[in-house]
């Protein structure tokens, strides 16, 4: 199924629960929805696996993108891999999310990497961040899958702020690990916050690009709800080749969080 855009149903929709987003995202028109990690425990009991499935199936709606167990991310937290105290926990939920991808299609999976740690070698971190980034990689190639890995602006102690952050640490798993099956997410809400120059990291690593996020900065709102020139950057991915959908991942209180995109484009499914 081709998808051109895709509702990231753990910042949006959030007025439902959320099993009942996938419904809300394909009334809307939409064929894809991606997640965040959307379990309390990265090792969800099976009833809570086959809901969510469930309500995928049930939408008809393909999911695009899922997060690997991030932790708790209301509390600041931003991600697993290169977190000592919580590795086995990463390194436990790798079949779940393996597995769920199996049951849905899901090929591309983000694995956020991680805050510093007081008291921590950042190199130590770094070392086991490598690591268990290939044991992910390991894990979702036995369906075929991706590993995303993406900057992030916001949190000062998330130490990847640019794609040539990314693309360092996607280096280096390849060199030390062999693993290939992973690609830059560019996010370009969070690269423009962080001071980036977005087309010009789109020029130098449009290669790399494995998955798209979009909002508009300042706020993290819809698109044309700031400053940013969202469609020139995606005119300028898919001019270069990138076919995968745009995923949604904004914040917004209207009543039509997608009254900015026509009705006809958000599934490639042409209207009657």
């Amino acid at each position: 199924m081709s998808v051109p855009y895709a509702v990231n149903c753990s910042i949006l929709l959030t007025h439902l629960p959320l099993l009942e987003r996938p419904a809300a995202a394909a009334a809307a028109g939409f064929a894809g929805v991606e997640f965040w990690w959307p379990f309390p425990s990265a090792t969800p009991d099976a009833g809570e696996v086959d809901a969510f499935v469930g309500a995928l199936e049930a939408a008809g709606v393909q999911l695009t993108g899922l997060n690997f167990a991030a932790g708790d991310m209301p509390a600041g937290d931003r991600g697993l891999v290169s977190w000592p105290e919580r590795s086995e926990e990463l390194r436990a939920n790798l079949d779940v999310v393996t597995a769920i991808g199996e049951r849905t299609g899901c090929r591309a999976f983000n694995a956020l990497y991680g805050n510093r740690v007081d008291g921590v070698d950042p190199a130590a971190q770094d070392e086991l961040g490598a690591e268990n980034l290939a044991r992910a990689a390991r894990a979702v190639a036995r369906i075929g899958g991706t590993v995303l890995l993406e900057p992030v602006s916001g949190t000062p102690a998330y130490p990847l702020k640019t794609s040539a952050d990314v693309v360092a640490v996607l280096d280096r798993v390849a060199a030390e690990h062999g693993e290939t099956n992973l690609g830059l997410l560019l996010d370009v809400y969070h690269l423009a916050v962080n001071g980036a120059d977005v087309p010009a990291e789109i020029a130098a690593y449009r290669e790399r690009v494995a998955h798209v996020q979009i909002a508009d900065a300042p706020g993290r709102g819809a698109p044309g709800s700031g400053e940013l020139p969202l469609q020139a950057w995606i005119d300028d991915l898919r001019g270069g080749g990138y076919g995968g959908p745009v995923a949604l991942e904004y914040k917004t209180d209207d009543a039509d969080p997608f009254a900015w995109l026509p009705l006809e484009q958000r599934s490639g499914v042409p209207t009657r």
